[in-house]
């Protein structure tokens, strides 16, 4: 396992895909670490999977629409995932 992946913290999973071709994400409950609009999410290998769109549900039991980076949404279904850096971090670099 890599120092990388270590560090990198897990979000949830992968449950659905959506018509609108949205994967939707059950999230994990990890008080005061968010997922917020904007935050890219990757696999286990670091490879993006999507970018939160918007959390949804209860907050009990919160899910997450995910707009797809990849073409491979069938393969990603399931999958846990990680939290990645934010489109907005990257833009203030």
């Amino acid at each position: 396992m890599t120092r990388e992946l270590q560090e990198r913290q897990e979000v949830g999973e992968v449950m659905h895909l959506a018509k609108s071709s949205r994967l939707i994400v059950r999230l994990l409950g990890s008080p005061g670490k968010e997922t917020r609009p904007g935050e890219i999410l990757v696999d286990q290998k670091g490879k993006g999977v999507g970018k939160v769109l918007e959390v949804i549900g209860p907050v009990a039991a919160p899910y997450a629409s995910v707009i797809p980076l990849t073409d491979r949404t069938n393969k990603v279904l399931g999958i846990k995932v990680y939290r990645g850096r934010s489109l907005r971090s990257k833009r203030q670099r």
